[in-house]
């Protein structure tokens, strides 16, 4: 049974700030913790860390996991201290004449991390999550719900690995190492769920959460992500980007609602709701 292991923040420096939980790094050693923010049970971390656990053992370049840990009053866990790190965005925000450099690259790593055969056994099907979550929670309206799951029944169940939150903060790079962070969705399933969230953090981000989460503009976003396809799909042609891009929306509205619950624990704001309504055509 796995046990949250108390921690003094006073032997930490706080160093980073997410949507749902807060970085702190080791005063003497090389460790980082994340904790969630409260509200969130201490399942969910301990949920991310044995993911973590599966990611890593897997081979995949990814800090390593190393406790369990609790302040008293949020939960998370320790991993290894990548020194001089960088995420993307970071490089990208700090170095704007990088943008073409750095999305190509992350768009090699994307295509990687998609065609890397998954542990079954130890990572979940993302298919199964939405389809669980769909029909266990209503918190959509009936005609939404029942058109999300008729759209997962459709969806191949690929065994490749996705992260789950893809999206160019949660890859770094330290040193001659560039590893994948925040884990905890990593899962296994077919790459439009990974490259459809992308599509809606560059398309659909407000001026002042660009700034707050990726400290870029949104415009900036945008040249990303027409950086980033090509350079994925090893191709440039109007058409196929076209269709590509109208394909992945409705993996976006689908998983959507899914997100909000997870990372803020609301349902979806009715701008949202709208425009998956639409884009399924309800």
């Amino acid at each position: 049974m796995d046990s949250y292991e108390l921690i003094h923040l006073e032997e930490y420096n706080q160093t980073g700030a997410g949507g749902t939980a807060l970085s702190y790094t080791h005063k003497t050693r090389n460790t980082l913790v994340k904790l969630y923010n409260p509200g969130f049970e201490a399942d969910r971390a301990m949920a991310e860390f044995h993911t973590a656990q599966a990611v890593f053992d897997m081979g995949i370049p990814t800090p390593k996991p190393y406790r369990l840990v609790t302040d008293g009053e949020r939960f998370g866990a320790e991993y290894e201290l990548i020194k001089n790190k960088r995420s993307f965005t970071r490089i990208i925000s700090e170095e704007p004449e990088r943008l073409e450099e750095i999305s190509v690259a992350f768009a090699q790593e994307a295509k990687k991390l998609h065609t890397t055969p998954a542990n079954t056994t130890r990572l979940r099907s993302y298919k199964k999550v939405l389809t669980q979550f769909y029909q266990e929670k209503d918190l959509v309206p009936e005609a939404l719900k029942q058109r999300a799951l008729a759209f997962l029944e459709k969806v191949p169940d690929t065994p490749t690995c996705l992260h789950g939150d893809l999206q160019i903060g949660n890859i770094i790079r330290g040193g001659d190492r560039t590893l994948w962070i925040d884990v905890g969705e990593f899962s296994y399933g077919t790459p439009e769920w990974d490259v459809s969230m992308m599509w809606t953090i560059c398309h659909r981000m407000s001026v002042e959460r660009a700034d707050n989460l990726f400290h870029l503009k949104p415009e900036q976003l945008k040249e990303h992500w027409d950086i980033f396809l090509p350079a994925y799909l090893g191709t440039s042609d109007p058409q196929e980007l076209a269709a590509f891009e109208h394909r992945i929306i409705p993996f976006y509205c689908v998983k959507l609602a899914y997100v909000y619950d997870m990372a803020f624990h609301t349902q979806l704001p009715e701008a949202a709701l709208q425009f998956a309504s639409q884009a399924l055509d309800i």
